[in-house]
């Protein structure tokens, strides 16, 4: 009841206050073979104040309870001055309700990104218009962020967030960058949004809330039956792979999570995992190896 309480109070705080990220920032340009390497710390620091020192939503969070998020932009090609060519990689966590432990809730790859960049040029975001591409790939992973934290409190809490990644996704597509249309592939910003919004998809976010709410955060009182619940949150995937075997959210799911299921299941409280591991191997085969680990 008390924790139920805690939950409640908590996530009432977060739809009605104000929300800040704690977004360590990278930059490496170690690829990049040129004398004049400040135009790399200025973006740096463009970059860190602009996620971590906007204001993104009416939620206001104490220090203690911002976001832990990193993002590293992989410069993989300077082509010429200003432009500049890579990857991104974007890493997220929450802490877990009564233990010291912080769960992974996204690990993203975003693998070919492009955007202009003038030295001490301001970075500023309107929802009504496109700026430039590097705005609209750091504010589309801001929403992102906050969705995917959100929708691990409440099931589909962060609709709204995904909602205003959605508006990104509109509004950048007039710049022509790729990852923005759905003719881009399989694996870009454009699918993973249209996914999180889809109701074909919604098994998904129900497993996320179910995993981490309903699950990591009652460990520490019910361990055994806790890990009951992680598991079926992980079986219930099973369901949107035979309707869409290649689904782009199952990849994200498993890139995030593998590690820490292996660890929650190989260790501690003994449950059947019997279904769990044929699920696993049968949705994400390529992590066999893992899911060896996880005890039967």
């Amino acid at each position: 009841m008390r924790k139920s309480l805690f939950f409640f109070i908590f996530f009432s705080s977060f739809l009605l206050k104000a929300q800040e990220l704690n977004c360590v920032v990278t930059i490496n340009d170690a690829e990049i073979g040129i004398s004049n390497r400040q135009i790399f710390t200025t973006l740096k620091n463009a970059v860190y104040e602009f996620m971590n020192n906007t204001k993104w939503t009416n939620i206001n969070f104490q220090n203690q309870e911002k976001i832990d998020c990193s993002l590293a932009i992989n410069i993989l090609d300077y082509p010429e001055p200003g432009l500049f060519k890579g990857t991104l990689q974007l890493q997220v966590s929450r802490p877990v309700f009564n233990s010291n432990y912080k769960t992974p809730i996204l690990s993203f790859n975003d693998s070919d990104i492009s955007f202009n960049y003038q030295e001490y040029e301001p970075l500023l975001y309107n929802p009504n218009s496109y700026t430039s591409n590097l705005v609209s790939i750091l504010t589309f992973y801001v929403y992102t962020i906050l969705g995917f934290h959100a929708d691990t409190f409440a099931f589909q809490g962060g609709e709204s967030y995904f909602r205003e990644a959605q508006n990104v996704v509109n509004q950048a597509q007039q710049g022509g960058g790729k990852g923005w249309n759905q003719a881009d592939g399989n694996f870009t910003r454009f699918v993973l949004n249209d996914n999180l919004l889809s109701p074909v998809f919604i098994n998904f976010r129900k497993a996320m809330y179910e995993y981490h709410l309903l699950g990591l955060d009652s460990m520490a009182e019910q361990p055994a039956e806790s890990k009951e619940v992680i598991a079926n949150a992980v079986i219930s995937l099973e369901q949107i792979y035979n309707d869409r075997p290649n689904t782009f959210l199952i990849r994200v799911f498993m890139d995030t999570k593998s590690d820490e299921i292996v660890d929650i299941f190989s260790d501690g409280n003994r449950v059947d995992t019997n279904k769990l591991r044929e699920v696993l191997l049968k949705i994400f085969p390529s992590f066999e190896p893992k899911w060896k680990q996880i005890k039967i």
